[in-house]
């Protein structure tokens, strides 16, 4: 019986994860302390919208001239917003149960609406997928937990981590989701606008200066 109860300590400590470096503290402590900022011009906040039940979004252009639009997927059906305005633009609150949700094909995608009838979105979120985390002109996104399991969205001008500058200068922290549960980040294709959704919400920035819409974002 000693024996048997020394092994099992043994591999319970050897289970264990390491301490974190000095160096691994003293990042930690650096992503910890910035509270949340406004963003960096050119970047404005055209939304903060309250969605209960939200699965996941997706990227599309409209058709009359290409400006940025983002569909939410909830369970509270579809909706879909103008990126520039932060408008509600289009709303199904009784979607075909097939297409109710973006896990019943294989790229994870739902039937538009409103100006994008008949246009197929991929949605990221619950279910998987993800956004472009860079753009051709140097802006990055991504996203860290110091404190989990809430994750911070932070957008950068620098490359990304390590961000040897202060913050504030090159790298801002935008988004604290401390409340819900973060489903989908990124930029646009066109690299023209920001989303953040979580269970609960969504969040929109857009510039109006910069790449034109036919210049494209990188992941």
């Amino acid at each position: 019986m000693t024996k048997r109860t020394s092994r099992a300590a043994e591999v319970e400590r050897t289970d264990l994860e390491p301490e974190l470096s000095a160096y691994q503290q003293t990042l930690r402590a650096r992503l910890l302390a910035p509270p949340v900022v406004t963003a960096p011009d050119p970047w404005l906040r055209v939304a903060f919208a309250p969605v209960g039940g939200l699965l996941g979004i997706g990227f599309a252009s409209h058709p009359e001239d290409g400006r940025d639009l983002v569909m939410v997927v909830s369970r509270d059906g579809h909706g879909l917003f103008d990126t520039v305005t932060g408008e509600k633009i289009a709303r199904d609150r009784d979607p075909d149960l097939e297409d109710s949700t973006p896990d019943g094909v294989a790229d994870l995608s739902c039937p538009g609406l409103g100006p994008i009838s008949g246009v197929r979105v991929r949605i990221a979120g619950l279910f998987g997928g993800g956004f472009h985390t860079t753009t051709r002109d140097g802006w990055t996104l991504e996203v860290v937990t110091p404190a989990w399991p809430n994750d911070r969205v932070l957008l950068s001008g620098d490359g990304g981590l390590p961000h040897s500058g202060p913050h504030g200068e090159g790298w801002w922290h935008i988004f604290h989701s401390n409340y819900s549960e973060l489903r989908a980040f990124g930029f646009s294709p066109s690299g023209m606008t920001i989303a953040v959704a979580t269970s609960s919400d969504i969040s929109l920035w857009t510039r109006r200066t910069g790449p034109s819409h036919s210049s494209s974002a990188e992941g």
